[in-house]
């Protein structure tokens, strides 16, 4: 039993390596869902195609506010720099994209994604920079 409570002592008090293995992971999933359309033009036009034909303004534009936001806001969290005002640039980018996959009637499996990162930012609102990050606490 005293194994147990000492584990739970050392996890308790390192809670920030918990919120910085999230942040790793939706840094690289931004990065991951992005990257085709910084590295290829082509990847850019389909994205905007997608919005125009979802009646978003400007599409082109659009499509590369919507990319470069979700990159640059990777970048923040992953290095803890200003987490919660790119977390809550990315909120709305994602409350966007939630509203897209309801209007066309997307599944919730194919909605998750979004929510996902959506969800994740709004913690990142909360908690803000932590011991393992660039800006302090």
């Amino acid at each position: 039993m005293s194994r147990i409570y000492d584990l739970k002592e050392k996890l308790s008090s390192r809670g920030y390596i918990g919120i910085f293995i999230l942040r790793i992971f939706v840094s690289l999933r931004l990065l991951y869902g992005v990257i085709d359309n910084i590295v290829s033009w082509e990847r850019m036009i389909e994205f905007s195609g997608f919005l125009h034909i979802n009646g978003f303004p400007f599409p082109v534009i659009s499509a590369i506010l919507s990319v470069y936001i979700q990159a640059i806001g990777a970048l923040l969290i992953l290095i803890g720099y200003h987490i919660r005002l790119a977390s809550l640039v990315l909120v709305i980018n994602f409350i966007i994209a939630v509203l897209v996959h309801i209007r066309l009637g997307d599944s919730i499996e194919a909605t998750t994604p979004a929510l996902a990162i959506l969800f994740c930012c709004l913690a990142f609102i909360f908690t803000g920079a932590d011991k393992l990050s660039i800006s302090k606490p």
